[in-house]
């Protein structure tokens, strides 16, 4: 049981950080667009990542820091991009950042939210890397597992389902614009991190 709890506890202070990934599902929550397709699709990628991470591919990549580096480095390049994308949409506003604006395809969704997890080596670092060394120190490596998937899960599906509890203030064009704006600022601070430590 302790086991399962300090996976819980770790893996839910990992993914409560704001990054790429947690800004996309509150953006599509909170426009109401693929709300389920999305959290399962991030749910399902967490549990991939974080059984790759406690099935030994962190001590893999401990064995190898180029490897370490290599996507130290990659998830600084991604998250500026990010940061530029979030800037940009900011910066101009206008109808598309109304919930009631127009509407994202299912496929176009589901590619985002799959770059936004799969190509940010800042997730792989986090789920792979970090949850897969520690791991390797609880008394039950599998449980611990457990429940950092469970972590995930139960975060993804209440951020994405209890962003509509926040609708009523994203009425407002302005309060998407200062979202985008907070999202660059973060994903910047984010990004200089990494490069930095």
């Amino acid at each position: 049981m302790t086991s399962l709890l300090s996976g819980f506890g770790l893996g839910l202070s990992l993914i409560l950080a704001i990054g790429a990934q947690n800004a996309f599902v509150l953006r599509q929550g909170l426009r109401g667009e693929h709300v389920l397709p999305v959290v399962l699709t991030c749910a399902l990628s967490e549990i991939v990542l974080i059984s790759i991470g406690v099935l030994g591919f962190g001590t893999l990549v401990a064995r190898a820091p180029w490897a370490v580096e290599a996507m130290r480095w990659g998830g600084v390049a991604f998250l500026l991009v990010y940061a530029a994308i979030a800037a940009r949409r900011a910066w101009i506003g206008g109808a598309a950042l109304r919930p009631g604006g127009q509407m994202t395809s299912l496929r176009a969704a589901l590619l985002t939210c799959l770059a936004v997890t799969w190509l940010n080596p800042h997730a792989w670092l986090d789920t792979v890397v970090l949850l897969g060394s520690v791991s390797t120190q609880a008394e039950v490596p599998g449980l611990f597992g457990a429940g950092a998937i469970v972590a995930a899960a139960v975060f993804f599906f209440s951020l994405g389902f209890g962003a509509r509890l926040l609708r009523p203030i994203f009425a407002r064009p302005a309060a998407w614009r200062a979202l985008d704006a907070g999202i660059a600022l973060v994903m910047t601070v984010i990004a200089v991190g990494l490069a930095t430590g």
